[in-house]
């Protein structure tokens, strides 16, 4: 079974920046497409960016422009660059496999001040 740990959150002003990081259990992770989800109070889990195998990157359109997401197999690490940050941004961030879903991790929250 594959367990996800999600990392790198905290309280930052708008207009700030974090780095998510969330690691990967299990030798299959370099064969997954890979997502990061969030999850603000009172709303349903949304995926906010996507990567490939081949490292081909999707995103939603309120994080376009301002959200990058990346992945280093060799570490079994999906990244999430976060600038420009928004009030709205706020919430726990997940990350999962998008080709197979494994159990969500603990997520980390992001909290964005205004």
């Amino acid at each position: 079974q594959v367990q996800l740990v999600e990392s790198g959150g905290g309280l930052v002003q708008a207009g700030g920046s974090l780095r998510l990081s969330c690691a990967a259990s299990g030798s299959i992770f370099s064969t997954n497409v890979m997502g990061w989800y969030r999850q603000a109070p009172g709303k349903q889990r949304e995926l906010v960016a996507r990567i490939s195998i081949n490292e081909i990157t999707s995103y939603a359109d309120s994080v376009k422009g301002r959200f990058t997401i990346s992945r280093d197999n060799a570490k079994k690490t999906v990244y999430l660059q976060m600038n420009s940050l928004k009030p709205e941004d706020t919430a726990v961030y997940y990350c999962n496999s998008l080709t197979f879903p494994w159990s969500w991790g603990q997520g980390t929250q992001v909290t964005v001040s205004s």
